[in-house]
């Protein structure tokens, strides 16, 4: 059976969740290392989709002539 895909914002807001558990410190030794590992698996999650998201981010640049141009946007101009 397959994961269900989840948005970045699903998953950030499992991580929130997380964070928020883990910070009570009510949780036992075992459940915290199983949510450490899903927070550890979720922020690779988030940080595929967002190298996924800028390789798409395009900026509007103007060319010599006044005429608007698409640029994509490389990891170092962000």
């Amino acid at each position: 059976m397959s994961k269900k895909a989840t948005t970045f914002e699903e998953n950030m807001t499992r991580l929130e969740q997380i964070v928020r558990a883990m910070e009570r410190g009510d949780v036992p030794l075992e459940e915290s290392l199983k949510l450490f590992q899903e927070g550890t698996s979720l922020v690779r999650e988030c940080d595929k989709l967002l190298d996924h998201a800028q390789q798409q981010v395009t900026k509007i640049v103007t060319l010599a002539d006044g005429s608007p141009a698409e640029e994509v946007l490389d990891g170092n101009e962000l």
